[in-house]
This record gives C-alpha cells, structure tokens and sequence, in this order.
C-alpha cells in the first residue's frame, strides 16, 4: 500500500495560461519532495489545461465553467489527501525551500494549526515594500486580521484535519474569500509567523480579483456580519470584531450616500444599529 503524501499543494486558475508554467515550475523544484500536486481549472478558455497536462505528476480538476477562487480550492481539498494542506495562486511564485521550511516547523510544533511565511511583493514587474498595514504578526493574530487581509493563501500551510472543523472556503464570497477563512481560524488558533520571504507575490495585472471587483469592504462586512451571527467569539474579539464591522459600514455609508445609493445607504445604517 502506497503511503499517502504528507502535503497536498492546490492551485487554482483561471485564464493564467502565461503565468501557470511558472507557478509550477517552483512547486515542482522544492527540495521536499513528499507532495501531490492539485491544478484545478476554474473554466479556463485559454490553453491552460495543455500547460497542466505538461506537468505529469500534476492532478488536474476541471470546472466546466468558471465559479471563483473558493469553489475552485474547495474541489482541490475534496481531492486532497494529505496532513498538510498549502496553496499557490497562479500568479504567485515559491522559493524551493518553502515546503521543507513549513513541513519542519509543522512537524516540530505538533499544537501548531497553522503557519505562514513572509513576501516578496512585485508590482508591475517592480520589487514594492509592503505598508505598515500589512505588517505581519505571530500568534494570536485576530486582532490584525480584522482591517484587511494579512496572510496570503500563497504563504500559508494549514493541518488538513482543521478544515473539517472550521469549514472550508466560503463560495458565496466572490473576493475576500482568504479573510474570511483567516478569521474563522484566528478566531480559534495562533499563526505562526516564519520571518523568512518564500514566496513571491506579483500584482498590478488586470485579472486580479481585487481589481475587478470594487468596494472589497462590501465583502469583509459580509465576513464580519457571519462571525458575529456565530456567537463563537470570546468577549474581546466580539467587541473588536463589532467595532471593525461599524467602521467599515461608516466608511460604506459616506460612499453610497455620495453616489446617492439610498438603497444600499440603508442597508449599512441597519446593519451599525444592528450591531451597535
């Protein structure tokens, strides 16, 4: 009986044709070698699936029509076998030690849920230093978790039993699909933050979610508004977490009101009554 691979690697694309190759290309170099390899094409109209078919050890998953980022991970953690559990989003790149790195520090720190690594950011093929607001953190990181999103799903590796107990990646969310996750996880388990720069991360391009879709606070409200339906937060994190949403909301309200949306200028103001 063939054992089962300690880390399962799920990549999700759509229409990345020209990046895939690479994002591959530094998967299939790590140093560590005990992985599988899980493309899922999210409904791809370019050659994307010749470029998978390329890689012979890759598993490769199909959606017959494009469906978004989360149901697209969710299909790869369905397939998915196993302890460990990371992603690479297509446009994102690994240092070859990434793995090996990550796998140590799971396997030394047997309590450890989760751990992340720091970034390279290139932004329209130029090396960008991060702000302050994405500064990251170690351990209980909820608290940072709540302006925006600081872990990227490229960065991390999470023990594959914790989705079974914190649910997987939430479909009806378009974008800020990973900041919804990272507070369902950091509401209940520390990150641990490796001070070391595995990945590279490259924006600026056009087919980035976070530029398609405006208003991204639109969405961490929605993140928000679930938490706090869940009555699963301790006291601080609930006053935090309540503080967050009102602000955002605020910042909503001026915004539509602006733009004369009463509708929707509505909709926040019940939503700070409600929570207030």
């Amino acid at each position: 009986m063939i054992d089962p691979p300690k880390v399962s690697v799920i990549v999700p694309t759509y229409n990345r044709a020209n990046r895939l190759k690479e994002a591959l290309n530094s998967i299939v170099c790590q140093t560590y070698k005990n992985f599988e390899l899980i493309v899922v094409d999210d409904g791809s109209t370019d050659n994307t699936s010749k470029v998978i078919r390329s890689f012979s050890g890759a598993q490769y998953l199909a959606l017959t029509k494009n469906s978004g980022v989360s149901k697209a991970r969710n299909l790869g953690l369905a397939s998915a076998k196993g302890k460990f559990i990371c992603f690479l989003d297509s446009d994102d790149l690994w240092d070859v030690n990434k793995l090996k790195i990550q796998v140590d520090w799971m396997e030394n720190n047997t309590n450890s849920q989760a751990c992340y690594t720091d970034e390279i950011w290139i932004r329209n093929g130029v090396r960008v230093n991060p702000m302050i607001k994405h500064l990251k953190h170690t351990g209980d990181i909820f608290r940072y978790c709540l302006a925006l999103c600081i872990v990227s799903p490229s960065s991390v590796m999470l023990r594959a039993n914790l989705f079974d107990e914190i649910g997987n990646f939430d479909e009806s969310l378009p974008v800020c699909e990973d900041y919804d996750l990272w507070l369902r996880i950091g509401a209940k388990y520390a990150f641990h933050f490796i001070e070391k720069p595995l990945i590279i991360k490259h924006g600026g391009h056009a087919d980035q979610l976070s530029r398609k879709y405006w208003g991204m606070d639109r969405f961490r409200v929605t993140a928000l508004k679930k938490i706090l339906d869940q009555n699963s937060l301790d006291n601080d994190q609930l006053l935090l977490t309540r503080a967050t949403l009102i602000d955002k909301c605020s910042v909503l309200i001026k915004g539509f009101a602006k733009r004369g949306k009463t509708k929707e200028e509505f909709f926040y103001r019940e939503l700070i009554d409600k929570y207030s």
